[in-house]
């Protein structure tokens, strides 16, 4: 069989929508009979739906050896098109003045692509090491696929010497990123003709008194930190950004529901800011509301979390990495990815990947072949390297 280059791959991969509301199956499967192709086997680790997978694979070392070795990890979701002007196809690859648009061109599908292009490359190398290809789904709604790979792979007792995520950070190297967590919360009241107010509890006002409360605790981190300089925004944020209530101008809302999120410093405890917030419903917005109606209720669910990263230098992940790329910079990132799960699970793991973050999620979203290009020469040497 003719083995695709990079380009085609990713023409391949961006042709699949796999928008996170939609199956990955299908690119998965297109992946997992390419490699079995090669005499490669991958294994899929399904979503308890069985709509979707992750899938995991391992170039095995010269003499057979799979154990250590480096990941090379994406994500094959991609965010929705809906509402935005594209001025091509989102899901067909098409080159325009030199670049490549396509939904996922950039984030992620490229280095997905890069990897898979040099697969053939790869099992020709005499490598001492193994390299593993580690590629999950649902990362863009909360990075729902990684834990259950991470737990197959913990019960199979592998073990890794490091990890490259492929987001895109066009081509330098990313040590550190924030945590992501995000949660709704429903605001139960009680509905009454707004011309008999003090016989309703009103789910908008005291939805609004919490969203203004967690509003506070954001400008008190960005006026008292704490602060890490390394990041584009260097404080922890909150933001309230979805909210539904109310049924008709002239009726007291009986429910108001909001989402919102929070993006932690590496170091910041996920429970210590969350706790803030259950602390005010707790002590000062219930008694509030239950005593205008004593059903009143809050219910706040935890919808999703990805860990922060912080990669430690001495690591030799770290050091590889650098040497590879030149780059010495320490970048540090407000965007999250799968790196934090897979650092806790015992993988050191860095960030570094083609195509800029300022595309990732735009209409017309696009990657450069000379990032691609430059990605496959990073990968080159980085398996050369083991």
């Amino acid at each position: 069989m003719t083995w695709k280059n990079s380009r085609e791959w990713l023409t391949t991969l961006v042709a699949f929508d796999t928008t996170s509301r939609n199956s990955n199956l299908a690119l998965i499967e297109c992946v997992r009979d390419a490699l079995a192709a090669l005499g490669v086997p991958a294994t899929l680790i399904h979503a308890p739906s069985g709509g979707k997978a992750n899938l995991f694979a391992t170039l095995p070392a010269h003499d057979g050896g799979q154990q250590g070795g480096i990941v090379l990890s994406g994500h094959t979701d991609v965010v929705p098109v809906d509402g935005q002007v594209w001025d091509t196809d989102p899901f067909q690859l098409t080159e325009r003045a030199g670049r490549l648009y396509g939904r996922g061109s950039c984030d992620m599908k490229g280095f997905i692509a890069c990897a898979l292009a040099l697969v053939p490359e790869f099992l020709a190398m005499p490598r001492a090491r193994p390299l593993h290809l580690a590629f999950s789904y649902d990362e863009e709604v909360g990075c729902v696929g990684a834990p259950l790979l991470l737990e197959q792979l913990k019960l199979r007792g592998a073990r890794f010497d490091g990890c490259v995520v492929g987001e895109p950070t066009s081509m330098r190297v990313v040590v550190a990123h924030k945590g992501i967590h995000l949660f709704r919360c429903r605001v139960h009241g009680k509905a009454a003709h707004s011309s008999l107010t003090p016989q309703g509890s009103n789910a908008i006002e005291h939805a609004a008194r919490l969203i203004c409360r967690i509003r506070d605790i954001a400008d008190h981190f960005k006026a008292n930190g704490p602060y890490d300089e390394f990041f584009d925004v260097p404080y922890t944020t909150l933001t309230t950004n979805q909210i539904h209530g109310g049924i008709a101008v002239n009726t007291i809302a009986d429910l108001c529901e909001f989402a919102y999120e929070f993006r932690n410093l590496p170091g910041m405890s996920m429970e210590h800011i969350q706790g803030q917030i259950e602390a005010y419903v707790r002590d000062e917005l219930l008694p509030r509301m239950q005593h205008e109606y004593a059903d009143a209720r809050v219910e706040i669910q935890a919808l999703a979390s990805a860990p922060a990263l912080e990669a430690s230098e001495q690591a030799a992940i770290t050091a590889l990495v650098r040497a590879l790329t030149g780059d010495r910079a320490t970048r540090k990132v407000a965007f999250a990815t799968e790196g934090g799960l897979l650092q806790n699970a015992g993988i050191p793991t860095v960030v570094c990947g083609p195509g800029s973050i300022e595309q990732a999620h735009k209409p017309n979203e696009f990657v450069e072949p000379a990032q691609l290009e430059a990605c496959e020469r990073f990968l080159r040497r980085l398996a050369q390297s083991l």
